[in-house]
Order: structure tokens, then sequence, then C-alpha cells
């Protein structure tokens, strides 16, 4: 077999893959071990190309808002590709084709003036990716275990870390831009903010809706923004962990 065969199937497989021990022979260090070591452990990433996301399937809208609730006790159980690729679709992936305002494929959520600000960057044991909405995939970013940042003990176990970061580049100025007031720093931050909620509450009913455990939290954003290779006009805002709530 080919090299760069078995290593993209490594990387495919670990994404359903959480860090227990036994698993360094893919790449993916044991919980609690040390970043340097996690980074000389990690395979050479490769973008993850998902399933099409399931549109259908799950509990009601109504029954998920029955049941949408914060559960910090997270199994460290992975989650299947599939589900995996719901969950990003349902958060903030392209749920229409035409171009709307600004010339950008309508998604889950919305924002101001349709400028999109909000990127996902998901921590899973063996690395960081990026979510690219129009070619539903994950682009990798750092290998090694960065769930650490997310900053909650419980969470450094759980199988997924969704870390949402801004990109005040998004805010277009000037022709076509139909709101005069989008330059503003202080609006912009609460554009942004107000953004990051739908999204974080499209994760907690998507959660609701297939019996999964979601929990919104602060995180280590100084630290982060270095490890992600972000941009200075890029800003670390908040975390989300995902995983199947512990059993008893």
């Amino acid at each position: 077999m080919k090299r760069r065969t078995f290593v993209k199937g490594v990387v495919t497989a670990a994404t359903a893959v959480t860090a227990l021990p036994g698993l360094e022979v893919l790449g993916v260090p044991p919980a609690g071990a040390p970043q340097a070591q996690a980074v000389s452990q990690a395979q050479e990433l490769e973008p993850i190309t998902f399933p099409k996301p399931e549109k259908e399937g799950g509990k009601s809208v109504l029954a998920s808002l029955r049941d949408r609730r914060t559960i910090r006790d997270i199994a460290p159980d992975p989650l299947p590709p599939q589900t995996l690729s719901n969950l990003l679709w349902a958060a903030f992936g392209v749920n229409r084709s035409e171009m709307g305002l600004m010339g950008k494929a309508g998604r889950t959520a919305a924002s101001a003036s349709n400028s999109q600000e909000i990127d996902l960057y998901v921590a899973l044991p063996q690395g960081v990716y990026l979510y690219e909405a129009v070619p539903h995939r994950l682009a990798p970013i750092a290998a090694g275990d960065f769930r650490a940042r997310s900053n909650r003990r419980a969470a450094v176990t759980a199988p997924v870390n969704i870390f949402y970061v801004v990109d005040l580049t998004r805010y277009v100025v000037g022709k076509g831009q139909p709101d005069p007031h989008i330059a503003d720093p202080e609006i912009q931050k609460s554009y942004y903010y107000v953004a990051t909620g739908l999204i974080v509450a499209n994760v907690y009913l998507f959660a609701a809706s297939h019996g999964l455990a979601a929990w919104f939290h602060n995180c280590d954003r100084e630290n982060t923004g270095k490890e992600f290779k972000l941009r200075p006009e890029q800003r670390v805002l908040f975390a989300q962990t995902v995983g199947y709530p512990k059993k008893g």
C-alpha cells in the first residue's frame, strides 16, 4: 500500500477516534500527553472529506427545543464521520446553493449582511481543522491534540471541540454593502457575538435532536490564536464541546 494512501486512511479513521491509551500508532496521543510529544507523534494531516450531510431525521424542532440543555459530562467515545458531517452542516453549513447578499451562498445560521464572519476550528484528537462549508470538509491547520485549549477539564477527552473565531476582514465596506455602520468596531462586536450565538444554538438543537451532549463555554483565547496560526484580524471567541453524554 502506498504511504499517501495509508496516511489518508489513517487520518480519516482518526476523525472518529478519541484519545485513549494505545492509539499512538494512529498518530493520536494519549490524553494528557505533552504538546511537543503530541505534535511529534501526529501523522501528516490531510483534508478530511465528509459524506454528504443527512438533512432528514432526528427529533422534531419542538421536541429538540424541549430537550435542549447543557451537558458537561461527555464521554470520550468517538463520533462517526456521518454524525460529525451532519453536526457541522447543521452548525453552519450551506443550505441553499443560490448566491445571496454579497455574493455568498446561504448558510444554516444568519449573519449581518451575510458576512459569514465566523469560522469553526474543530479540534480532534489528532489535530485542528478549519471547517470549509462550500466543499463541506475539514482543512488541516495544526497537527497535535489541542482540545485542552477549550480550558475545561471535562472537554480534554471529549471527541470534538469547536472553537468559534471571527474574521473581521469579512465585514466588507463600500460598494454593495447595505449597512452604513458595518465599519464601526462596536457594531461589529455586536454582530459577531450574535452570529456566534446563532451557530451555537444550531449545535445545541442538533445535539438535542440526536442524543448528543453539547457544552458552550469560554476558552484559552491567548494561546489558541497562536497555535491555530490566526491572522491579527482573527479573534478567538468561545468554544463548544460535543460528544455522547456519559452513561450513569
